[in-house]
């Protein structure tokens, strides 16, 4: 294999968060889109891939295959200036990739797929409520933290910022209201500043 593969749906934060990285690193890739609202990361040929049956995926060489967002960010980082050397800096970007996973992306994510991707907003309305409390509890958290860092980790931009920018950036696509939240939205604006930044609609 000639590029690294990568399997996306191209509004997926998570998918984002690979583009991002990868373009950032300047690594060279082919993008495959999966519709996963046409059931097409469950079919036998993709659960041969990842039997989770989710997209990213990567696809390292021929049959070698990695999911879950966050840890292809690991792998891909690995040795660059997106993740630090340093076992503690090291130890708090994955703090603030598993709080990604377990306090941000749930509440955030699953909102924004609810209201902006699927368009049933009606529908989910009693789960979207639900979701409000602990997605601002996250948000809130965010903003204590950036009101005296510039990034997350070690006063520089890394895959910590890459992945808790995925989501929330677009927050407002889940219904979250950012305007009380001036460190996050200063922040979103330095990662946008980065070098070989993309948007999260760009392929």
């Amino acid at each position: 294999m000639e590029l690294l593969r990568l399997y996306d749906f191209l509004p997926s934060g998570n998918g984002y968060k690979i583009r991002l990285l990868l373009t950032q690193l300047g690594m060279p890739f082919e993008r495959v889109e999966l519709n996963i609202l046409k059931g097409e990361t469950r079919t036998p040929e993709f659960l041969s891939k990842n039997p989770n049956g989710k997209i990213p995926i990567i696809e390292i060489e021929p049959g070698k295959y990695l999911a879950e967002s966050n840890a292809i960010l690991v792998y891909l980082s690995e040795g660059t200036e997106f993740l630090p050397y340093d076992r503690f800096l090291r130890a708090q970007v994955l703090q603030w990739l598993c709080f990604e996973q377990y306090s941000h992306e749930p509440f955030i994510a699953t909102s924004r797929f609810w209201i902006s991707i699927l368009g049933k907003t009606e529908e989910y309305s009693e789960a979207i409520k639900q979701k409000r409390e602990p997605g601002y509890a996250a948000l809130s958290l965010m903003e204590k933290h950036l009101t005296s860092h510039t990034f997350f980790v070690g006063e520089r931009y890394t895959i910590a910022d890459i992945a808790l920018f995925a989501y929330t950036h677009v927050a407002n696509e889940g219904g979250f209201d950012l305007t009380e939240f001036p460190a996050i939205q200063a922040w979103i604006e330095r990662v946008k500043a980065q070098p070989r930044y993309i948007s999260i609609t760009q392929a």
